[in-house]
């Protein structure tokens, strides 16, 4: 007698294929109760985190804001030297070399001066025979007004009928020819003069020879390029600013060139070596349009005595070709916020931590931002601390903590 149930016996029967089936099905059908059937967790709310930030204190300032720009330094002025006068090249100056220094008047090279003397010579001597020929004609003259005296006390005549028959007999057409001619031969002598002079090329100005086309021994025609000169009395500073900028700048376009009464103070900034210099400035004019490949506001700043050192002899000269760093006076303001350049987000709000824990946002007003600083128009007391750290959620009034070593 078989002590299997009825089930049992059914599964015995079945092929072994079958068999695998039904346990495979068994085991998922099981899997499937105990999921649907398993204990679920009770739901706990996660915990809140609160945001870690850092700040730093508002610096709150008054008085002029500085605008700062930047260019190259170049010439005020500069020009190319050249000969008025034809000859050959017979003296050259050591200074007429590149990079030579000279002061104003002071003489940089000499063309042959022979044929110019000569010249002069005999224009000289010209002038000698017209001075000559108007002292025989006033002697005519005398002469012929006493004769005529003669004549009238003798014959008992009349004075002349007309004036042009009483210059004729006075000799006075002979006279102003003569006069004439002197005035002529004075004026040829003044241009031989004037030539001779001009063999002897000076500096216009104090300056320094930027480059030398001409040497001793050279022939050289009217016009001809001897070298090119700069000023050293101001370099100037061509400064790029926005119109934003611009606009922060009292008196920019009433500063006229070369105008004292509207000059706006400036700083200029340089390296050399391995330390950096300023030099005083100001702002001499701006330029009446915008440039078209920047679309700013060209400033022309200007450096008086750049070439001068100090007192000690330490700071060097501001060379052309520098490029230096200009900060220009701006307008005065009762209260500006000097903040760190991240504090202020999207151009216009910063973020302040009230009552150590509460942020709150502040609108802005961009002033001007110079190297890792912005300066800014808000509602700010001094010393408040503004978040500085960067935020990726932010809403107003959210609750944050102050990192250790942050502005409370």
């Amino acid at each position: 007698m078989s002590i299997l149930s009825k089930p049992a016996r059914a599964f015995a029967r079945l092929s072994p294929f079958l068999k695998g089936v039904t346990v495979i099905g068994v085991g998922i059908l099981g899997f499937v109760l105990l999921m649907v059937f398993r204990p679920r967790p009770a739901a706990q709310e996660p915990p809140r985190r609160i945001p870690l930030v850092v700040t730093a204190p508002a610096d709150v300032r008054s008085g002029n804001l500085t605008i700062r720009g930047s260019g190259t330094v170049r010439p005020k002025s500069q020009i190319v030297l050249s000969s008025q006068v034809a000859g050959r090249v017979e003296w050259v100056s050591p200074a007429f070399a590149s990079g030579g220094r000279f002061e104003k008047g002071d003489l940089l090279l000499r063309i042959e001066p022979a044929d110019y003397v000569n010249r002069v010579d005999a224009a000289s001597a010209a002038v000698a025979q017209r001075e000559v020929e108007v002292l025989q004609w006033k002697e005519e003259q005398e002469l012929a007004r006493e004769e005529y005296q003669r004549l009238v006390a003798r014959e008992g005549l009349d004075a002349p009928d007309s004036a042009s028959l009483s210059s004729l007999i006075f000799r006075e057409p002979q006279l102003q020819a003569a006069r004439a001619n002197l005035r002529s031969a004075e004026a040829q002598l003044a241009d031989a003069r004037l030539a001779l002079g001009r063999t002897r090329i000076t500096a216009p100005f104090d300056g320094l020879v930027r480059a030398k086309s001409v040497d001793i021994g050279q022939y050289v025609a009217p016009g001809q390029n001897l070298g090119s000169l700069y000023d050293t009395d101001e370099v100037e500073i061509v400064v790029p600013l926005t119109d934003a900028e611009a606009s922060l700048v009292d008196g920019i376009w009433e500063a006229g060139a070369g105008d004292e009464a509207t000059r706006i103070p400036a700083t200029v900034s340089a390296s050399f070596g391995s330390r950096d210099y300023e030099w005083p400035a100001y702002v001499d004019r701006a330029e009446g349009a915008l440039n078209e490949e920047t679309r700013t506001v060209d400033v022309v700043v200007r450096v008086p005595d750049p070439f001068v050192t100090d007192d000690a002899g330490r700071r060097p000269p501001l060379l052309l070709g520098t490029y230096a760093s200009v900060d220009i006076q701006g307008a005065a303001r009762e209260a500006y916020v000097v903040l760190p350049r991240m504090a202020l987000r999207d151009g216009d709000v910063v973020y302040v931590v009230e009552q150590d824990t509460l942020l709150v946002l502040r609108p802005a007003e961009l002033l001007q931002a110079i190297g890792a600083e912005v300066f800014v128009s808000a509602d700010i007391a001094p010393g408040e601390p503004v978040v500085v750290s960067p935020m990726n959620i932010v809403t107003d009034s959210m609750a944050v903590e102050v990192a250790d070593g942050g502005a409370r």
